[in-house]
C-alpha cells in the first residue's frame, strides 16, 4: 500500500488479520461434528473477533478509544492461540499456518498500537 490508509482494509494488521481468519475457518471445518457448538463456535468466533475490533478501532477518533479496540483484538488473538493449543493436543488439525499467522498478527498489533 502507497500512501495513508483510507480503508481498514488497506492496513497490514487488518490483512493478515483476515488471512488468520480464513485459516481457522479451514482448520476448524473439519473438526468433529461434536465440536460443532463447542471449540468450532468458540474459536471462530474469537477469530472473527480480531479483525472486527482492528475495523471498528480504525473509525474511532480518540487514542484511547482506538487503543481499546486493538487490546480486545489483541485478547481475541491469544484466545485463539489457547484454542489453537488445544486443536494440537486433541490431534483435530494441523496448525501450523494458523499459529504462524497468529504470531505475526500479534507483533503487528503491537507494534500497530506502539504508535498510536
Amino acid at each position: 500500500m502507497l500512501g495513508p490508509a483510507r480503508k481498514f482494509e488497506d492496513l497490514l494488521v487488518w490483512q493478515r488479520a483476515h488471512a488468520f481468519v480464513l485459516s481457522i475457518y479451514a482448520l476448524s471445518k473439519n473438526f468433529p461434528k461434536t465440536e460443532q457448538f463447542g471449540l468450532t463456535s468458540q474459536f471462530r468466533r474469537a477469530a472473527v473477533s480480531v479483525p472486527a475490533n482492528i475495523a471498528e478501532g480504525w473509525k474511532r477518533r480518540g487514542k484511547a478509544d482506538k487503543k481499546r479496540f486493538y487490546n480486545i483484538a489483541q485478547a481475541s488473538l491469544e484466545e485463539c492461540r489457547y484454542y489453537l493449543l488445544l486443536t494440537h493436543d486433541l490431534e483435530y488439525g494441523d496448525t501450523e499456518n494458523a499459529n504462524s499467522l497468529c504470531i505475526e498478527v500479534s507483533k503487528l498489533l503491537t507494534s500497530y498500537n506502539s504508535k498510536i
